[in-house]
């Protein structure tokens, strides 16, 4: 078979999407899959054996990079009714996913969702389990290859890092929305008391991410400790430099999935989101911490009733969030550490 496999949109989709992918790859060990995504998600897959990758842009996209070259099937994992649409315009002959959308019609096998509240890397292993392919490990696991680990060490040396301190990374944005950002002033204070600890701290995100990365750098104050490397990275850079991170310190975002992919130690704060169908499923190197038989990652919430609301932007006072005390956050980083 040639597969061509639809990606998620999002960042942290196509990493919990990975363990499904590895479900087919094992399964079909002489097929040749193809991966098509988004630009911004698309280099991902430089960091996963055995499948190639393209990309595509605007609406459309899909059906044209698509018709570049024969596909027998055509494997999606988005739930959206124009995914379906181009790869049937494409005229791959087998088109697999969700039934969703009221995409049935252009699906040749298509399958039920499941009724109960699934974590979304098992939402992606039942669809490849109920079309034939067995579930192997749960958890998405991506390999840095030493180049981009040379990448990373480089962008932190020009960020000002002197190679030898722990450096915790802080990933303060998150392209959901505003709600989902704990406050700046909080990572700021974080990231001062880390320093108090000889803790160099980083901060990490893409271009859209720089106001909030300011916000924090006006709370620093004369902080020295902080490098600022918002939108200096593309995406496998920033793998190459969390590789580098004894732990991070992050929001529900796409950079929270990565580095628990890559096997890095995450403290994950979660307001507005569902920690249990998006929180951080990690590397199976550091499935529990062997001193106290605790998990690697920790996720952090407060207990107010009206989360998780899934809003992009509280209407009120964003208490699920200012409610996650500094302190709190500290005590599991240095855990991690």
């Amino acid at each position: 078979m040639n597969v061509l496999i639809v990606a998620p949109n999002w960042l942290g989709d196509a990493v919990m999407a990975l363990p499904a992918i590895a479900d087919v790859r094992r399964a079909t060990p002489d097929a040749t899959i193809t991966v098509i995504a988004r630009p911004s998600v698309a280099p991902l897959y430089q960091l996963v054996n055995a499948v190639g990758s393209r990309s595509y842009n605007s609406f459309g996209g899909i059906r044209k990079t698509a018709r570049a070259s024969v596909h027998d099937t055509a494997l999606l994992l988005p739930n959206s009714f124009h995914a379906a649409l181009d790869v049937w315009r494409a005229r791959i002959p087998e088109r697999w996913g969700y039934r969703t959308d009221c995409r049935g019609m252009l699906l040749t096998r298509g399958i039920d969702r499941p009724r109960h509240g699934l974590h979304q890397v098992d939402y992606y292993r039942h669809l490849v389990r109920a079309l034939g392919f067995p579930n192997g490990p749960a958890e998405p696991r991506l390999d840095i290859p030493d180049a981009i680990r040379d990448q990373g060490k480089q962008a932190l040396a020009r960020a000002g890092w002197d190679g030898h301190s722990y450096v915790v990374g802080l990933a303060p944005g998150a392209a959901y929305g505003g709600a989902k950002r704990w406050p700046p002033e909080y990572f700021a204070e974080l990231a001062r008391a880390l320093a108090a600890d000889g803790i160099t701290t980083a901060m990490l995100g893409s271009a859209a991410d720089r106001r909030t990365g300011q916000e924090i750098v006006e709370h620093l104050g004369r902080v020295n400790r902080t490098l600022n490397l918002i939108g200096a990275t593309d995406l496998t850079t920033l793998a190459g430099v969390l590789v580098h991170c004894r732990a991070l310190v992050t929001n529900d975002s796409g950079a929270m999935h990565v580095a628990a992919a890559l096997g890095v130690r995450v403290t994950a704060v979660f307001g507005p989101t569902n920690e249990h169908a998006t929180g951080p499923r990690g590397d199976v190197r550091l499935k529990a911490d062997t001193t106290n038989g605790s998990f690697a990652h920790a996720v952090l919430t407060t207990d107010v009733a009206c989360r998780p609301c899934m809003l992009r932007e509280c209407p009120i006072d964003h208490r699920c969030m200012r409610g996650i005390g500094v302190g709190a956050v500290l005590a599991e980083a240095r855990r991690t550490l």
